[in-house]
């Protein structure tokens, strides 16, 4: 489905499933019992075949944090206020929330993104200004978002990339700030892979049960309110997106697009991200391909998405932090299995005798 001639420019290629025996084969043949490494492995094989090559690389990762505000929180979602959004955004930029310290610590670049926080913050140093609009509605109401601004969202997150790429970057990491969108991804959950709505509804912020039924019974509110928006179109990304998303994970969800269309190695958050990123499979599948897992997210609806994707995380920490502070965790794993197939030698350049089974 074409939503607009920007969005119809990006086109993701195919891996090339040749290369997947010939990386399998100079795996095997390190000085190592078959498949010893395990998942290792795995995430060896999965960066060459994204780069098409034998011999890849992890240079300039960046991370990019993507911050919005959903007017679904007026129903009382989460344990926060959302002025949190933007006091966060300030702490982010002031190098003194997680993935500041993270990113700092790994040598990422870190770029904060204003999707649609719902505040004036144009004055904060360093912040890239996307803004669409200060923040969603609230969707038990209304749409939370108009067709036109979901659109508008894909594009300027697309547009992140695209920058970024210039700069050279193969691998980024994604991540959010948004008080109420555990609400927003719920919703959205459940619609793209048809778990039950209860096994998508977690803690989010830290709510305890009653909260957690709360939250629940809002999302049921509003599903029932879109019933008639969505009927026949629950795989309409930009119409799924329109009644339950936020800014922030619609310019996600394009940077996917985009990031897979640059060929570079996509290192996905928790929760939120992964919703994000399901609504992106919607418009192109393929976008997957060039996708790795950094962790299981203790939110509930996490395994829902995992299981819908058939991918199993690299870290289980049981964090439900967000800001892409996983995928910087899970990031010097990669950078170990880039190194493992690139640096450790073969039986023959060893002199090591191979396994005769």
């Amino acid at each position: 489905m074409i939503y607009s001639e920007r969005l119809a420019e990006i086109k993701i290629e195919p891996l090339n499933e040749v290369m997947r025996e010939s990386i399998q084969d100079k795996l095997n043949n390190k000085t190592k019992p078959l498949g010893s490494l395990g998942q290792i492995e795995q995430i060896a094989l999965r960066i060459g075949m994204i780069q098409n090559t034998l011999t890849p690389t992890l240079s300039k990762p960046q991370v990019f944090v993507f911050a919005g505000d959903h007017g679904v929180c007026e129903e009382g979602v989460s344990a926060f206020p959302q002025a949190v959004t933007q006091q966060m955004v300030a702490n982010f930029l002031a190098g003194g929330a997680a993935i500041s310290v993270l990113a700092r610590q790994h040598s990422m670049s870190l770029g904060i993104v204003d999707a649609g926080i719902n505040g004036d913050v144009a004055d904060l140093p360093g912040l890239q200004n996307r803004k669409i609009n200060h923040g969603s509605r609230n969707f038990v109401k209304e749409l939370a978002i108009t067709s036109g601004d979901v659109v508008l969202a894909l594009e300027a997150g697309a547009d992140v990339i695209n920058a970024a790429s210039h700069e050279g970057g193969k691998v980024v990491l994604l991540g959010e700030m948004g008080i109420g969108n555990t609400t927003s991804a719920a919703a959205l959950t459940h619609f793209v892979t048809g778990a039950p709505l209860a096994q998508c509804v977690g803690a989010g912020t830290g709510l305890d049960a009653a909260g957690i039924a709360h939250k629940l019974a809002v999302i049921e509110k509003g599903l029932a309110q879109h019933k008639a928006f969505l009927d026949g179109a629950e795989k309409d990304a930009v119409r799924l997106l329109s009644a339950f998303g936020g800014y922030e994970i619609a310019m996600m969800t394009g940077a996917y697009l985009q990031a897979a269309s640059h060929k570079m190695v996509v290192l996905v958050d928790g929760f939120i991200a992964s919703a994000a990123l399901a609504v992106a499979t919607l418009i192109n599948p393929l976008v997957l391909d060039y996708c790795l897992f950094s962790h299981g997210s203790a939110e509930h609806g996490h395994g829902a998405l995992l299981k819908y994707f058939k991918r199993t995380p690299i870290l289980q920490l049981g964090m439900r932090l967000g800001e892409g502070s996983g995928s910087a965790m899970a990031y010097p794993l990669l950078v170990s299995a880039v190194n493992i197939l690139n640096e450790m030698a073969s039986f023959d350049e060893a002199g090591v005798s191979a396994s005769d089974r």
